[in-house]
């Protein structure tokens, strides 16, 4: 192997290794299911509306060069097409349904490394929830929500990154 292909293959590594690297474990994920309902049956979706971000009121969470939205959609058409679903405006069996929102003044306990105390302590929440509704009967089928401390002044590549963690560990929720 020349010097060429090895630099190639470390190189590839390390831009694998630091896409992996931003933080996920605070992001909480659940989901749940109609029990009565045959998930297999759906075979298409359509969006309900237009999804909306709560908006930053600080401009702290979505910076100007992302579009949060745009990213939840587009990472929920990946995950639902996975799923051997297509987007069908005309017919849907299923309609899909999002929002994401934040709260910049949200309060949880932490701990003070100094003192080793809990602390009441100002640690912004964002949420997203995704809701299923079959078009026929008009009843939800299943609900996924993820929940995070925001991460201030993130970049894009994180936002897009732990949008993406939520996104994917949500919809592995959802019955095949």
């Amino acid at each position: 192997m020349s010097k060429n292909h090895i630099f190639l293959i470390f190189t590839i590594m390390l831009l694998v290794t630091g896409c992996s690297s931003v933080s996920t474990n605070d992001i909480e994920v659940d989901a749940t299911a109609d029990p009565k309902v045959n998930f297999n049956g759906y075979r298409s979706y359509a969006w309900l509306g237009s999804a909306a971000i709560v908006n930053d009121a600080y401009g702290q969470w979505e910076s100007p060069a992302f579009d949060a939205d745009v990213e939840i959609k587009f990472l929920l058409n990946r995950e639902l097409r996975a799923r051997g679903m297509t987007e069908d405006t005309a017919t849907p069996d299923l309609v899909v349904a999002f929002a994401a929102g934040i709260d910049m003044d949200a309060l949880s306990i932490k701990t003070d490394p100094e003192t080793k105390t809990d602390i009441l302590a100002n640690i912004p929440q964002g949420g997203l929830i995704v809701v299923l509704v079959d078009r026929n009967t008009g009843f939800v089928v299943w609900t996924g929500v993820a929940t995070a401390e925001v991460q201030k002044n993130a970049n894009a590549n994180t936002m897009k990154a732990r949008l993406d963690y939520a996104v994917t560990k949500m919809m592995k929720k959802l019955p095949r």
